[in-house]
């Protein structure tokens, strides 16, 4: 009898400790926190690729809801500042339209586009060893590496992921910065408005400044061409050609060059 209820024990025992085996297996793991800094290129690496698409759509979320906060502080407007679940909800709480203007038109992209580049370090800002011939001081873009250099003292420089333009769109040569804005205006040009309109797309004839704008956080103005150094309001296209000509960068490193640089400074473009 005791051997029996021995070995009944024993089956008990064991049945227990592989149910809670079991049930740990199926547990969800703990949540990973992580810092939103998009420059902490760890932060893509921690999880699975659904989960790390889903970390940096929330660690977007944060920067979006930072830069609308700084928007409207800066245009004094005593409006509800948004949080970032506002933004990871899809509720995005841009800046009211003008009644004139249309509605601004979005970047179509795939989730893939919206995640390809930023998972990528490279396009990170980072200090690199310079060789060139340019003095410090100097921007130097390569728009076939899709790179923007700052020229530092000590062979070295400052390095940007940037877009640039696209097949047709490309161009080369020398200007200097003539103006620089925080968070400017756009004001799309005639040709590229007919251009879009012929493809289905209805640009406005001016958009304010804000998060909303292609623009992004700061423009940089190259001489009295059309073309400027700016932000954006679609942070994955970073590395790739797809603008009208302009060279586009992360508003976090727009913003930067911008703090950075004065008027005149040199910008060469090959």
């Amino acid at each position: 009898m005791k051997s029996m209820l021995y070995a009944a024990g024993t089956i008990a025992a064991l049945l227990i400790s592989w149910g809670a085996n079991a049930q740990d297996r199926y547990v969800e793991p703990p949540p990973v926190l992580v810092s939103p800094d998009l420059s902490a290129p760890w932060v893509m690496q921690l999880r699975s690729a659904p989960v790390r698409a889903r970390q940096h759509r929330d660690a977007q979320a944060d920067v979006q809801a930072r830069e609308y906060r700084t928007y409207r502080q800066a245009q004094g407007t005593a409006a509800r500042a948004p949080a970032a679940s506002d933004y990871r909800a899809g509720r995005r709480a841009m800046p009211a339209p003008q009644p004139a203007d249309p509605q601004p038109v979005a970047y179509n992209a795939s989730p893939s586009d919206r995640s390809w580049s930023m998972s990528d370090p490279k396009w990170l800002p980072q200090v690199v060893e310079y060789g060139g011939p340019h003095a410090p001081g100097t921007i130097v873009v390569d728009t076939k590496q899709r790179f923007l250099f700052l020229v530092l003292e000590g062979g070295k420089a400052q390095r940007y992921g940037v877009g640039v333009g696209k097949e047709g769109f490309g161009w080369t040569g020398t200007e200097k910065i003539s103006q620089k804005r925080e968070w400017p205006d756009w004001r799309p040009p005639a040709e590229m408005i007919a251009r879009e309109k012929a493809k289905g797309r209805v640009l406005p004839a001016h958009m304010k400044g804000g998060p909303a704008n292609p623009l992004g956080a700061r423009a940089l103005y190259l001489g009295s061409t059309l073309y400027r150094i700016h932000g954006t309001n679609a942070p994955w296209t970073i590395g790739r050609a797809v603008s009208s000509g302009c060279i586009r960068m992360r508003n976090e490193d727009v913003t930067d060059l911008y703090n950075r640089v004065p008027v005149g400074t040199k910008v060469v473009v090959i």
